[in-house]
């Protein structure tokens, strides 16, 4: 038997399991706010490879595969997904894509490829980067044939991005940061989006519209009464400065007030009998102060993880709330 917390034995196989949709929108909304993958072009060789040394030296073992789980209009391969299928290691599957941009039987590819991959004892852990619920019983189902199942998300922008039930079923739960998939993720500037240029004083267009510059066009009044009163003109466009925009934090009445809402969700769900697993204050246990955070994440509509001091604002609130309706005196969290 090997000691806990030793490198698996080489019997270790596993396999790792992306949907695509699921990975894609999730990093795509993070680095770039992006709401369609018109927005942005991914490195897709480069991103498997660095998921397959992520699995390796957290899971360990032998890989079987990569199943690359993605959709296509009419199940037309796209240049992107041609290059993926031809990958060693690597197995596409390809779902439809409606009209609408919807994936349609991803899903179910996923659930069957499992299943049957822990059926036939082809493996003994999973990684599967997903988000939806329905991967449940797919989860349930492998665990029931003794494979054990890593779920990998990627950093939600606030609140969570992945089914509560599914992160419950799942043996262990890792979180890839933005610095991960940052890398491989590049953002394609739309038309309205674009920088701008000076084409000459006191005229700006933008960057798309300079190709139409050697074009002859018509002079301006100011170009054509204008030159015996003004000195030469620029030769150069004039540059363009873009400020930086300032980052506000959260406002603090609002932070507090979600802080005061969650708690009181906890009391109405949790009751008096379980206060003992608050206690003895002022620090909330982890898994409390992870709920806290991601309650009022989804309340504000905003993330607080760049903000150390609105955090403690909320875990005060929290506070705050517990003690007015049960008279616990608490002191103010240090974090």
């Amino acid at each position: 038997m090997t000691e806990y917390g030793a490198p698996p034995p080489p019997l270790y196989r596993y396999a790792v399991m992306v949907d695509v949709g699921y990975i894609y929108a999730s990093a795509g909304e993070l680095l770039f706010g992006a709401v369609t993958r018109r927005e942005y072009r991914v490195d897709a060789d480069k991103l498997i490879q660095a998921l397959v040394r992520h699995a390796n030296e957290h899971i360990g073992g032998e890989l079987l595969r990569v199943y690359w789980y993605d959709a296509a209009k009419d199940r037309v391969p796209t240049n992107e997904q041609r290059t993926v299928a031809v990958m060693p290691w690597v197995k596409l599957r390809l779902g439809n894509l409606n009209n609408r941009g919807q994936q349609k039987g991803v899903d179910a590819q996923i659930r069957a490829d499992m299943e049957t991959l822990a059926r036939h004892r082809a493996i003994t852990d999973a990684v599967l980067v997903a988000g939806d619920e329905d991967m449940v019983p797919a989860v349930e189902a492998a665990q029931a044939y003794g494979v054990r199942i890593h779920l990998w998300g990627v950093e939600p922008p606030y609140g969570t991005n992945q089914a509560e039930r599914l992160v419950w079923e799942s043996d262990t739960v890792e979180v890839l940061e933005r610095s991960f998939v940052e890398p491989y993720f590049t953002q394609i500037f739309q038309p309205e989006h674009a920088p701008v240029v000076a084409t000459e004083p006191g005229v700006v267009r933008p960057a798309h519209a300079a190709v139409s510059a050697s074009l002859p066009v018509a002079p301006s009044p100011s170009q054509v009464f204008g030159e015996r009163h003004t000195s030469r003109p620029l030769s150069r466009p004039l540059p363009v400065t873009h400020l930086p925009v300032a980052r506000l934090g959260p406002d603090r009445e609002r932070v507090e007030e979600a802080g005061e809402h969650v708690a009181q969700k906890w009391l109405n769900t949790r009751g008096e009998e379980n206060l003992r697993d608050l206690l003895p204050g002022p620090i909330l246990p982890p898994v409390i102060d992870k709920e806290l955070l991601v309650d009022a994440e989804k309340e504000l509509g905003l993330s607080l993880r760049a903000y150390q001091e609105a955090r403690e604002w909320l875990r005060d609130a929290f506070w705050a709330r517990v003690h007015r309706q049960f008279g616990i005196g608490v002191g103010k969290s240090k974090g």
